[in-house]
């Protein structure tokens, strides 16, 4: 039987003891950003992605356990519970391991090897298992056996081959051997199904495809997988029968003299090509797509974290547009805090072409509000919008309007996945009751730079168009995935309570969708929360939901300075006399404690203060950091995307131009670039430095490797910084 701790500790290479206290606080119903955060000592300092393994390995251990104790009861009831099975049951390591003993026992629907069993052909197909040497002939070893059902000798040895057959397939030994060597040996062949569909060529490179299953890519492996789903494909595992013979008389070795290896070699062809084969064909596949689908939720979840982790444009007067040309281009313009100042849609594209009009309208926006900053949405009509937007900065320039002469006017382009997807949501009409669903996504553009996560945070994660083959892989494991990133990175930068939206609210630590209700419901009925032990005002908020939320909720301009903290109220004893031994105390500013505050350290070691205090090491680390730089916002420390005043075409690229780039999209095979111009450049995997792990929002010099006009394709190489 698998102890989930031993075993936690083992694979994951950590002390027993972290792994008893994680396992411990897990089941206390502590959140994974709680412990990581506030529980380093118990933990030894465990971080998130330690803590959502230990989480993920604690679920898959318990299930295991679970299903062992249905396996041992039923085959105990069965009678077949031998001593030695009992040792191997308890012995397996994995929910394969465990099924593949249990196989043989497990209830079937009716099947050859069964009727024949019915018909008392077990005894003759003993035989052939056991290679018995005999003076007898085949017939008179079967004579004994026949019957009304079983007329002739020939009868009953196929049918004793039928039971023996089921047999070699079911052995668990030769199942595991099997399996081994297809994932190591095996070929995936696929083919172009005639007369099937595909327009578009999307599948073109699998047509006539064959790879080792050990070096297929999981990209491949998905999009194999949505051919075969869109009947575009036929897809076939072909494992050597070298291979698979030899697994089989690994167990099942035909004794030549043996009058009976004849029948033993024909059950083998059978049960490999009927029963064995087919089964491993199954099992293969389910692996690599449970492989391929974990390194795309991977590669989904590390994009996402990038895109939310992406710094705000803070203090900017921003005007969003949502690019369309039938419908027009919609607009709206948020003050510094978001709040929608005015919105209007303008017509510069086809087919009304009001450009003029469309640049008179645009700049007096401008010069009204005094806006400094334009986003415009990367969807239909986008490049277009840019050229307008472009012409508009050139033309103010050109006449010295004033504005400009203070910071100036810019722009970028901005992902606008999931802001229709917003736009018609609950929370977007909650939100933005008075505006229609096109202009809302205007909104959440503009919001979008201002604060990525606050806006994000409001969309489905799948929606925001980070990922690869997301469609196609098991939606629970993506959502349970996504949210945690979500969840991570929320409490990570941590909120505002008083002006966090309920969906920002739900990824808080130990709060969820209802209490994050209840918390704004209280506040748009009380006002804003003075100090964090307001918070037990709330209905439903008990002493459990506040020890795992407060340090992850900021006031600002609050009673109680530490409140706009990370630091936890359980520490905030600790926090003061700190201050208090350093001169200090929460009634001076901030920024007046980090010289003292070193002068603290110069003179008292950090090991020996946190004895004097009382507290751990780790945690003292950390109150001193955030009583150096109270509530910083991490995402600040990462470089701000490219704002730019003039527009770019493909036709202005010329290869060995450099030029700064955001990323866009991190996939298998390379990323995707955003340099400025309508299409997004291809940095290749090969044009990447060894050991350079690219993210999604990561600003990069690149130089222009190829430009393919007609084709709509541009080549990146890696450049190097002016």
């Amino acid at each position: 039987m698998n102890d989930p701790i031993l075993t936690i500790a083992k694979q994951l290479n950590v002390p027993v003891e972290q792994a008893t206290a994680a396992v411990e606080l897990l089941d206390a119903d502590n959140s994974v950003p709680f412990i990581a955060r506030y529980r380093k000592e118990a933990t030894g300092g465990l971080d998130e992605e330690q803590l959502r393994l230990i989480a993920g390995m604690l679920v898959k251990i318990r299930a295991l356990n679970e299903r062992r104790e249905t396996v041992l009861k039923t085959v105990e009831e069965q009678g077949n519970l031998t001593p030695e099975l009992r040792h191997k049951l308890l012995a397996a390591a994995t929910m394969t391991e465990l099924e593949d003993l249990y196989l043989p026992y497990r209830p079937k629907r009716r099947t050859r090897a069964s009727v024949a069993r019915e018909k008392g052909l077990q005894p003759l197909a003993d035989l052939i298992l056991e290679q018995v040497r005999s003076e007898k002939t085949v017939h008179e070893l079967a004579a004994p056996y026949l019957s009304d059902e079983v007329q002739s000798a020939q009868d009953a040895w196929a049918g004793a081959c039928d039971i023996v057959a089921e047999t070699i397939s079911d052995h668990a030994e030769v199942r595991q051997e099997t399996r081994r060597k297809a994932m190591q040996w095996g070929w995936l062949l696929s083919e172009k199904i005639d007369n099937s569909q595909d327009e578009r060529q999307v599948y073109s490179g699998y047509y006539e495809f064959e790879q080792g299953v050990a070096r297929l890519r999981p990209h491949q492996v998905l999009a194999i997988n949505r051919g075969e789903a869109d009947k575009v494909l036929r897809v076939k595992i072909n494992v050597p029968e070298r291979d698979w013979r030899e697994a089989i008389q690994r167990v099942f070795r035909p004794v030549r003299g043996s009058p009976l290896a004849a029948y033993l070699d024909s059950s083998i062809d059978d049960a490999a090509e009927r029963l064995l084969l087919p089964a491993i064909e199954r099992d293969v596949r389910r692996k690599l797509s449970e492989r391929a689908e974990i390194h795309a939720i991977a590669v989904f979840s590390d994009n996402l974290r990038s895109l939310l982790n992406q710094p705000p444009l803070s203090g900017y007067v921003v005007m969003g547009i949502d690019p369309g040309y039938r419908t027009g281009c919609k607009v709206a313009v948020v003050d510094a805090t978001g709040k929608v100042m005015d919105t209007t849609t303008i017509y510069p594209h086809q087919p009304q072409k009001e450009w003029q009009r469309s640049l008179e309208t645009l700049e007096s926006l401008v010069v009204q509000y005094r806006i400094s900053l334009v986003a415009i949405g990367n969807g239909t009509a986008s490049r277009e919008s840019e050229a307008l937007i472009a012409e508009l900065i050139h033309n103010m320039v050109s006449t010295g309007n004033e504005l400009l002469e203070v910071g100036g006017l810019h722009y970028l382009i901005v992902n606008e996945a999931g802001a229709s997807v917003y736009s018609a949501s609950p929370l977007g009409r909650a939100e933005l009751p008075n505006l229609d669903v096109s202009m809302r996504g205007a909104v959440s553009i503009a919001r979008r730079v201002q604060d990525p996560l606050a806006e994000l945070v409001k969309i489905d994660p799948k929606s925001i168009g980070v990922g690869l083959y997301q469609h196609d892989i098991d939606q629970k494991r993506l959502n349970e995935s996504l949210s945690g990133v979500v969840e991570s990175v929320v409490n990570q930068v941590g909120v505002d309570v008083n002006t966090a939206s309920p969906a920002l609210l739900t990824y808080i630590s130990g709060i969820g969708p209802k209490l994050a209700q209840q918390i704004v419901n209280y506040r748009d009925e009380q006002g804003p929360f003075a100090e964090r032990n307001d918070l037990l005002k709330v209905p439903g908020l008990g002493p459990k939901a506040f020890e795992q939320s407060a340090g992850f909720l900021r006031i600002r301009a609050g009673k109680y300075l530490l409140d706009a903290s990370a630091i936890h109220p359980e520490s905030y004893a600790v926090a003061e006399e700190v201050l208090k031994r350093a001169g200090l105390s929460t009634e001076q500013p901030s920024e007046e404690w980090g010289e003292a505050l070193d002068a603290l350290l110069a003179r008292t070691a950090l090991e020996t203060l946190a004895a004097e205090l009382d507290t751990g090491v780790p945690t003292l680390s950390d109150i001193l950091e955030q009583l150096v730089r109270p509530g910083r916002d991490p995402r600040q420390d990462l470089p701000t995307p490219v704002l730019r005043s003039d527009v770019l075409s493909m036709e202005d690229l010329t290869v060995g131009m450099r030029l700064k780039g955001t990323v866009r999209n991190v996939v298998d095979f390379g990323a995707f670039v955003d340099i400025g111009v309508k299409q997004d450049g291809l940095l290749h995997r090969s044009q990447i430095p060894q050991g350079t792990a690219l993210s999604v929002g990561q600003v990069i010099d690149v130089e222009v490797l190829s430009v393919e006009i007609e084709r709509g394709r541009i080549g990146l190489r890696w450049g190097r910084g002016d």
